[in-house]
């Protein structure tokens, strides 16, 4: 379908907790594609549906290479104690920050054909989930700094052109 313009920071979309899909239609189909579509571009590791807009449970992942999606994802299991780990979102672009993550994570979920779909791993694939899913939760990854960096993240998107 199309690649689609990702909301910023400031639009009410990315605080809403998101509604689970609950048939799977020609529109549930469309999203995905435009998920897929928006998340191919290089530099993006995930795109969740709040950020192009629509508030359902689904995202589009691509790390390393490998791309593909989620409905109704359900972070089902982290391990690890948090870690801070340099994070940036495309909805406050231009602004990194340390975040704390685990440094795995399992998403379970479903796919068009309603059959499950268990994502799992570390490492950038860990950070992704645990990212995508706060989205649709309605949580930016400002809210997962210390204060202090939460503080001076806020005067940056304060400061940003974008903003």
């Amino acid at each position: 379908m199309a690649v689609r313009e990702i909301r910023l920071f400031g639009d009410p979309v990315l605080r809403a907790v998101c509604a689970p899909i609950e048939v799977i239609d020609e529109g549930i189909r469309a999203l995905v594609t435009d998920l897929v579509d928006t998340v191919e571009l290089p530099g993006r590791a995930g795109v969740a549906a709040p950020q192009i807009g629509v508030g359902l449970r689904a995202f589009s992942y691509n790390i390393d290479g490998d791309i593909g999606y989620v409905l109704n994802p359900v972070l089902a299991e982290v391990r690890g104690e948090p870690q801070p780990v340099g994070e940036g979102c495309l909805s406050v672009p231009g602004l990194w920050h340390d975040a704390l993550r685990h440094p795995w994570a399992r998403v379970t979920g479903i796919d068009l054909d309603g059959d499950e779909i268990v994502l799992e791993g570390d490492g950038l694939l860990a950070q992704a989930l645990q990212h995508e899913t706060d989205h649709l939760d309605g949580m930016l990854y400002l809210s997962r700094l210390s204060p202090e960096n939460r503080k001076r993240a806020m005067r940056e998107v304060r400061e940003s052109a974008w903003f």
